[in-house]
């Protein structure tokens, strides 16, 4: 498979990273922000319309994640690694911190993904029982209703609650964080401080307490149920495995055959919803070759079904976002009923 994709790029005289396409998709949600944010604060607009411009925001900062950040993150935005170490700042600009993202994402997600206890990604424990190795308690039964409202909350906990537990306890679910340099602590509390300060702090000076802090809340339920929406159809569906490791503490397959056990796809002919998550509805495409740019998965995804075929290896799709949240949905229902 690496082969064959690897033949694609040198047939088309293309490099695996981001090209003019993603550019230009970056430059207008990195224009889009501002705009947003400075007519919010400086228009003067009646209260429901501000409301508006919250959510526009909340949609926004989704946006910029699943296509900027997220590709820079992985060193697939720009064949220059400082222009990637740049845009993956971007995380700081949404309250998060980078050096704690790669880690939590970029090694333990893509390492053992769906495996309990390793992917922090699983873990929204106790509200959520993502899989039947985690504890159960009786409201689970009840959680495929309920999910959504929580899945809204999920980007004000990760802002303001698992960064900070991650970043006093050093830990990542059960593994020991990367010590951080001097410079990593400073980026961490100068990207929490001007976040606080742009999205809370001068909202509140210019609009007041309540319509600050009432817009402020709808941008990040916007922007949480959007991210939790794209993650949990990747990994938390019908079809999806969660393997444990055995005695000797190893995976019973090799890596790819554990990520496409483990990933799924959902509406990838959804030309609108490609754009905007920035591919990650081609999540497979995306777990088996991580350092590609997502402008290029379309492509390579008729590459990587026919190989999967061929060698009768699973490959999991769902055709339309019906499909996938019913199958997610499915998926709660069963892992809240039953014990094992």
């Amino acid at each position: 498979m690496k082969k064959a994709v690897s033949q694609y790029f040198k047939e088309k005289g293309i490099h695996q990273k981001g090209n003019w396409r993603l550019y230009l998709k970056s430059t207008f949600f990195l224009l889009l922000l501002p705009t947003l944010y400075l007519t919010l604060l400086f228009a003067g607009l009646p209260v429901w319309i501000n409301f508006i411009l919250w959510a526009m925001i909340g949609l926004t900062l989704a946006g910029i994640g699943f296509n900027i950040m997220h590709d820079a993150s992985h060193g697939s935005f720009s064949t220059h690694p400082r222009v990637n170490r740049l845009f993956t700042g971007t995380l700081d600009l949404m309250g998060g911190c980078g050096f704690i993202w790669k880690q939590k994402h970029g090694v333990n997600h893509h390492t053992f993904t769906n495996i309990e206890g390793l992917d922090d990604d699983l873990d929204i424990q106790p509200w959520i029982r993502t899989n039947v190795n985690q504890k159960k308690f009786w409201f689970h039964k009840y959680q495929h209703y309920y999910s959504i409202v929580l899945y809204s909350m999920t980007y004000l906990l990760w802002v303001f609650v698992q960064d900070y537990r991650k970043y006093f306890s050093g830990r990542i679910g059960t593994t020991r964080m990367k010590k951080m340099r001097i410079l990593d602590h400073i980026y961490f509390w100068a990207g929490k401080t001007t976040y606080l300060t742009l999205f809370i702090v001068l909202p509140v000076l210019q609009l007041g307490l309540f319509q600050a802090l009432v817009g402020y809340l709808i941008a990040a339920m916007v922007c949480g149920l959007l991210l939790a929406i794209v993650f949990q159809l990747a990994h938390l569906v019908e079809d999806t495995q969660f393997p444990l490791p055995d005695s000797n503490n190893k995976i019973e397959n090799d890596w790819m055959i554990h990520q496409l056990q483990t990933t799924a796809n959902f509406c990838t002919q959804n030309k609108l919803i490609s754009w905007f998550t920035g591919g990650l509805n081609f999540q497979v495409e995306h777990h088996l070759f991580p350092g590609i740019s997502h402008v290029h998965y379309p492509a390579i995804n008729k590459l990587t079904r026919n190989i999967c075929a061929e060698f009768n290896i699973p490959y999991y799709e769902y055709q339309t976002f019906n499909a996938a949240f019913r199958s997610h949905l499915s998926h709660l229902k069963v892992v809240g009923r039953f014990s094992s």
